[in-house]
């Protein structure tokens, strides 16, 4: 059988956080491991400044994507110009990675289903029927639908039908 890799990988710079973050995120996932742990030696310690024998890099998969992570040092920090999405199919599941994601995070960093978790990664939490809804044929739907959603902190996908069939949203 033959080996396929993923042609791209996300790479996460973290200043000391990366084990820690990928056991949280290892955490939330229900489909995800650590593939691999490679640990600072004498002469990568002495370049990157960070102690010999402490992690480097974690390779870890959620969900079959494969990502990488890294103690790089203090030099960078996530933005929110860089976000993973996740497509969710129910409430319920927009519910969990909400909650669990925001476990910690920056209250102020919520908008339209986007947060960011409590080491600086943005996340978007979105039910794809709501994305169905806001590419809606009918303009007028797309709009309401957008309205909606662009009012919301964390997605409520009843509240975003509710506004696209014309019902009157509750302001939040």
């Amino acid at each position: 059988m033959p080996v396929t890799t993923q042609r791209i990988t996300p790479f996460l710079w973290f200043d000391t956080e990366a084990e820690e973050a990928v056991t949280f995120y290892t955490s939330v996932f229900k489909n995800a491991k650590v593939l691999s742990t490679v640990r600072y030696t004498e002469e990568a310690s002495n370049a990157a400044g960070q102690p010999a024998g402490s992690v480097m890099v974690v390779d870890f998969e959620l969900d079959g994507q494969r990502f990488t992570a890294l103690n790089g040092g203090p030099h960078f920090k996530f933005t929110e110009a860089t976000s993973f999405v996740i497509h969710c199919q129910s409430q319920e599941e927009v519910d969990y990675y909400w909650d669990r994601l925001t476990e910690g995070g920056p209250p102020e960093a919520q908008q339209c289903g986007w947060l960011k978790d409590r080491f600086g990664l943005s996340w978007q939490v979105v039910p794809d029927r709501m994305l169905a809804l806001l590419s809606d044929r009918d303009p007028e739907k797309a709009r309401r639908a957008t309205a909606a959603m662009l009012s919301m902190k964390k997605i409520d996908l009843a509240e975003i039908e509710r506004a696209a069939e014309g019902e009157l949203a509750a302001k939040r």
